[in-house]
């Protein structure tokens, strides 16, 4: 019987909460809801045409920024050096890696800070003023961020895609194609990277394998090494101050 009210009282409340909300929607029509709509059609005009075209052209950019942040700017080194850091403490998930993305995003940022400024002032800046056309923009804009993929591009790399690309005839930087200017940059970025993995790795392999040679002189082979070496390492890692020193590293290391 109690449940047979429970349900009536449960019935009637949806009953009067459905005609309060009907109400409330009646009573106020000053507050209409929004009606977003989308038409598509034939374009009448060459405006219409260039005006979807440079749209597309926009919305294309947008998908491919990641890219160009990752590939043509120093995030990639920087991403790898810290990826590199966290696997030789071997603290699995700690920083993780939002934290880790975001530092090296940062980083990127004050990095290529000088570069941007560079290109807003010589390329977008002046665009925005309407005193060059698009494509100055875009030949201003490439200018900075190919000299400094040069800068940071061993010669072997670069050498490597300017055959790749056919150029037969190249006697200044000026000549090489942005095409092989952009992969030959990634490959080097990678094995600077790699060099840096490296030279993190050597202390910290040291001191596992100083613990792993004492918990066998011990007969504690069934203790697993890197439950003592982890403490150890990050004591290391603090006493010498190591973002410090990374951060101060991968700054330096780029021209």
């Amino acid at each position: 019987m109690n449940k047979t009210i429970r349900v009536k009282v449960g019935i009637v409340l949806f009953i009067f909460i459905a005609m309060a909300v009907n109400s409330a929607a009646l009573a106020a029509p000053e507050y209409p809801i929004p009606r977003l709509n989308m038409d598509l059609g034939p374009a009448e005009n060459p405006q219409d045409v260039a005006a979807s075209l440079q749209i597309l052209f926009i919305l294309t950019i947008l998908s491919l920024a990641p890219a160009i942040l990752i590939m043509m700017t120093s995030f990639t080194r920087i991403i790898i050096i810290l990826s590199f850091l966290r696997n030789a403490l071997g603290t699995q998930q700690t920083p993780p890696n939002q934290v880790l993305v975001g530092l090296a995003l940062f980083l990127t940022l004050f990095i290529m800070a000088p570069i941007g400024t560079t290109i807003n002032d010589q390329a977008i800046q002046p665009y925005l003023r309407e005193e060059i056309s698009q494509d100055i923009a875009i030949q201003r804009a490439i200018l900075p961020l190919r000299e400094f993929m040069l800068n940071n591009t061993r010669e072997k790399d670069l050498a490597l895609f300017v055959t790749l690309s056919g150029v037969e005839e190249v006697e200044t930087k000026e000549d090489i194609p942005t095409k092989a200017v952009i992969p030959a940059f990634i490959i080097s970025e990678l094995k600077t990277a790699f060099q840096f993995g490296f030279l993190i790795y050597i202390p910290f392999l040291v001191i596992d394998m100083v613990v792993a040679s004492t918990l066998m002189s011990m007969g504690m082979m069934m203790l697993p090494p890197i439950m003592i070496s982890l403490p150890f390492k990050v004591l290391l890692f603090v006493m010498v101050d190591g973002w410090n020193l990374i951060t101060q590293s991968i700054v330096m290391s780029f021209r």
